[in-house]
Order: C-alpha cells, then sequence, then structure tokens
C-alpha cells in the first residue's frame, strides 16, 4: 500500500484547515527543529555505541 498524489494533497489541506496559513511556517519550523534534534541523537548514540 503506497500514498498517492490525492492523499497526499487531503492530508496537506486538513492540515492547513487545522493550523490555518498563518501558523502553518511556525509549525513546519518547529518540526523541522524536532527531526534535527532527532537526527542528532541518534548520532550521538551510534557514536556512543562504536566507542564501547
Amino acid at each position: 500500500m503506497s500514498i498517492g498524489i490525492w492523499q497526499i494533497v487531503v492530508i496537506l489541506f486538513i492540515v492547513l484547515m487545522v493550523f490555518g496559513a498563518g501558523k502553518l511556517p511556525h509549525v513546519m519550523k518547529d518540526l523541522a527543529k524536532g527531526i534535527k534534534s532527532f537526527k542528532k541523537g541518534l548520532a550521538e548514540d551510534e557514536d556512543n555505541n562504536e566507542k564501547s
């Protein structure tokens, strides 16, 4: 089961309706910060496992 273009459009429309156009850039910025932090944590964990 794969996600098609129409499913993505519907999801984006729902997100836009929930958060509104004004808040959407702030929500995306916070999401990006969270993803970067998660990736950094994974990289640090891998470094600690290699040193042990």
